[in-house]
């Protein structure tokens, strides 16, 4: 009665062919990405620069600022400042820094790259139905797959850090750039055109605008996907934040966990509360 309960037949999957065919990729192609890598650590070795250059007391000013801009409320504010100059306060902050710059990095990236794809499928059904099974894959494959062609492409550190998260991070800005253009209300468009727009006039002066709210809550849950992937990424070689969390695991160190577990959440508060005012503001005005 074994049949009954077991599979019938197993497909041999050749997987070490699809390993040697990365390698190769990576061997011809390797002015191509040696191109990639230095200009990735150009632009994180520049977005952390200029991070470092800020005093500590300047960014903890700004963090007040805007949390009461967005609030109105003094006690807001102080809230959020605390909060940031509590990292600084158990000496993570060069650490959380660098995870800044990593996580700058790879927003802006997914935002480059994500934006325009949002808006050419919001355009084409058929190429939106092409595009999503490809972001639900994206979407659902365990975070610790990006990691390997990462590696075999970029080697460790940085780079390949920001890659993989750029990867997982991308989906949001995709979809609700998509979602937002296709929910703009059909006969606004058709005025802009009766008046003389093009296609691509009535995208940019009238679809995009309208749409610019739910664009924005993208970009927040891009922001979000990325922080997820801060320890993640310290598992090939990513300093930061996410590396002082893997430190603590391998040498069961629980208060050292507890710390910088903490000072990521707190990073990670921070950034969606204040991009998420951002996106209630422009709701607003819209």
């Amino acid at each position: 009665m074994n049949w009954l309960y077991q599979f019938p037949f197993k497909l041999n999957i050749d997987t070490a062919a699809i390993d040697d065919a990365v390698r190769s990729f990576a061997v011809n192609n390797e002015a191509i990405l040696q191109f990639m890598r230095r200009g990735l650590n150009g632009l994180l070795s520049s977005i952390h620069s200029t991070l470092d250059f800020i005093p500590w007391w300047i960014l903890v000013i700004v963090v007040f600022v805007l949390g009461f801009l967005q609030t109105k409320k003094i006690k807001t504010g102080i809230v959020y400042a605390v909060m940031l100059f509590s990292i600084g306060a158990v000496g993570l902050w060069p650490l959380m820094l660098l995870t800044l710059s990593i996580v700058i990095a790879s927003v802006a990236i997914s935002l480059l790259l994500g934006f325009p794809i949002g808006v050419l499928i919001s355009m084409n059904d058929r190429a939106s139905s092409i595009v999503r099974p490809i972001l639900d894959t994206m979407q659902t494959m365990p975070v610790f797959v990006y990691l390997i062609p990462a590696v075999l492409l970029f080697g460790l550190g940085r780079v390949p850090a920001v890659m993989a998260t750029t990867i997982y991070a991308i989906v949001p800005i995709v979809r609700l750039t998509n979602l937002g253009i296709r929910q703009v209300n059909e006969e606004v468009v058709e005025a802009a055109k009766s008046f003389g727009s093009t296609r691509i006039q009535a995208m940019v002066k009238v679809q995009i605008p309208q749409a610019f709210a739910t664009i924005m809550a993208g970009l927040n849950q891009t922001l979000m996907m990325a922080m997820a992937m801060v320890v993640t990424a310290s598992m090939i070689g990513a300093s930061g934040l996410g590396m002082e969390v893997l430190i603590s695991v391998n040498r069961v160190e629980v208060g050292r966990g507890l710390v910088s577990g903490t000072a990521v959440v707190i990073l990670a508060i921070l950034l969606d509360r204040l991009s998420q005012g951002w996106v209630k503001d422009k709701e607003e005005e819209a």
